[in-house]
């Protein structure tokens, strides 16, 4: 029997012809998915559903998707979808990341234009039959100084288009190196340095812990004056309340806002001011964005549920079915050997190593390498994938290798992943007991034996007594229960480090606590996605 894909939202003709050309028996609904009691009636007899944002996959629609493989969303945002309730239930969750890179990138650069000349308010004051030539005297691009935050997959196109237009670029971007920079043409900078030089600021970048309101008011208030904000991203990258009143107050020449904190926005403190140009997230709306990501979309799905191919995955990584079973705890190994040193690395990653041994060498080590390298960027970027991590990576000059081995230790096989950066190297490793479960044997060359958990606390310190006690003592004073605590150490009297696996987050105040010890070296909390 042929696969069944419902269509439940807007996605073109060509499209869906895709899905009946490759033998897909496909329903198309474009209104459905407004209809979330329809889509729950309907879902069931589905092998794949294809969306845009009208569609919301929550976790009622999943249970009542018994038959569903695979979710596909054209576009790049996934909030319309429950990703850990899919991964229960087994459904895997792709979007097309890169179609509508270039339309959002143009945006930007229109925004920044019609901000620059107030085009909006000119047009509507001589539609309403004024003259007012006088009144919008406006500001070249040229010569003016563009801070780019955030240089990765779109704001490397800003960047490019705003060196065209005879622009002086500087970027801040934690994970951008300086011989990318040198090979862009821009300048890396410090977020302070941007804030202070930049005519125009734009921003590019994911909407997480890090990156809420970096424009603060405080960092706000470090801008040049007559500058101009420009924010096509994520809403809540920027205090709007803040940037609404330093445009009151003239510090802040004007903005041009397509994303906004609340979405739909019928109200905000930005609208109503003067050269505020606001337009409804329309970053992806153009006709060949739409186009390309539909057609992508299409060709996914049929990929999977006809071979069994996966690409473009949030859920699962990029393998045949066939590797699927063995990969999947190596996979789950690679991704928290990345995350470990993802989570501990804050200055510019000049090269990846990942090295093989034994029965880990002869797994599918593009998959693993990409798994690795999604854990490293999904500490500062969570929109990335097993497949668009690599590309984010070359992007930023980052120089990716692997290594294999012939089996060397007490282990049948393990992965030992090594980050190097401007001022050290770093490295963890890890191997699968026969349980399945991944696990870490060596971190900064120190032999350990962890269990991995959700919540985790790494301490370094010298190998001195009271280490163990602080810490029970520390964590049980502030209701932080452990269930798993692991040590190590380089010699008696060395360098030491504590892995604690322990039930709940630890609070700041805990870790203050902690370091003010005199103790420890560091006091660091880690988080990884676990099953």
């Amino acid at each position: 029997m042929a696969p069944k894909v419902l269509v439940s939202d807007k996605l073109s003709e060509t499209a869906v012809q895709i899905f009946r050309d490759r033998g897909i028996d496909v329903d198309f609904e474009p209104n459905l998915g407004k209809d979330k009691d329809a889509l729950i009636a309907k879902i069931g007899e589905y092998d794949g559903l294809a969306i845009r944002s009208a569609t919301k996959v929550t976790e009622k629609v999943l249970e009542a998707a018994t038959n569903l493989k695979v979710v596909a969303r054209a576009g790049i945002g996934v909030d319309n979808v429950d990703i850990p309730e899919a991964s229960k239930k087994g459904v895997i969750v792709m979007n097309t990341p890169f179609g509508n890179m270039i339309t959002t990138a143009e945006h930007a650069i229109a925004m920044m234009f019609a901000v620059a000349r107030q085009i909006p308010e000119a047009s509507a004051s001589t539609h309403a039959g004024k003259w007012e030539k006088s009144k919008f005297m406006g500001v070249e691009l040229t010569n003016k100084t563009l801070g780019v935050i955030g240089a990765g997959n779109i704001g490397g196109i800003v960047c490019d288009r705003a060196l065209g237009l005879k622009m002086k670029v500087i970027a801040y971007d934690p994970f951008l190196s300086e011989e990318r920079a040198d090979k862009m043409g821009v300048t890396k900078v410090e977020l302070d340095e941007l804030l202070t030089r930049a005519d125009f600021i734009t921003l590019h970048v994911p909407f997480t812990d890090q990156t809420k309101n970096i424009l603060s008011r405080e960092n706000l208030s470090k801008t040049k004056k007559g500058v101009r904000i420009i924010n096509c991203a994520r809403g809540g990258l920027v205090d709007e309340e803040a940037l609404a009143d330093l445009i009151k107050e003239g510090h802040v020449a004007g903005a041009a806002f397509d994303v906004f904190a609340k979405e739909p926005a019928t109200e905000n403190p930005l609208f109503g001011l003067p050269n505020v140009v606001c337009t409804p997230h329309l970053g992806a709306s153009t006709t060949e964005a739409q186009e390309n990501v539909a057609l992508q979309v299409a060709e996914q799905m049929s990929d999977y549920l006809l071979t069994g191919a996966v690409t473009n995955s949030l859920n699962m990584p990029s393998v045949t079915a066939e590797e699927a079973k063995v990969m999947g705890p190596w996979i789950k190994l690679a991704e928290h050997l990345g995350a470990f040193v993802g989570q501990m690395t804050d200055e510019p990653i000049e090269a990846i190593n990942i090295l093989y041994d034994g029965s880990a060498a002869e797994l599918n080590l593009e998959a693993l390498n990409c798994a690795g390298v999604a854990g490293i960027m999904q500490a500062s970027n969570p929109d990335v994938n097993m497949v668009s991590a690599p590309v984010i990576a070359e992007e930023r000059g980052i120089k990716i290798s692997r290594t294999t081995q012939h089996k060397q230790g007490v282990f049948d096989g393990y992965i030992k992943l090594t980050v190097k950066t401007p001022s050290r190297e770093r490295s963890i490793a890890g191997t699968v007991f026969s349980d399945g479960k991944p696990r870490f044997i060596q971190i900064k060359g120190i032999t350990i034996d962890a269990e991995i958990g959700q919540h985790m606390l790494y301490t370094t310190n010298k190998d001195v007594p009271g280490i163990i006690g602080t810490l029970g003592q520390t964590l049980g004073e502030n209701g932080v229960n452990i269930a798993n605590f692991t040590l190590g150490r380089a010699s008696a009297g060395g360098d030491a480090i504590a892995l604690l696996y322990v039930d709940g987050v630890v609070a700041p105040e805990v870790l203050q606590k902690l370091e003010a010890t005199g103790l420890f070296q560091s006091v660091k909390p880690l988080e990884f996605e676990v099953a």
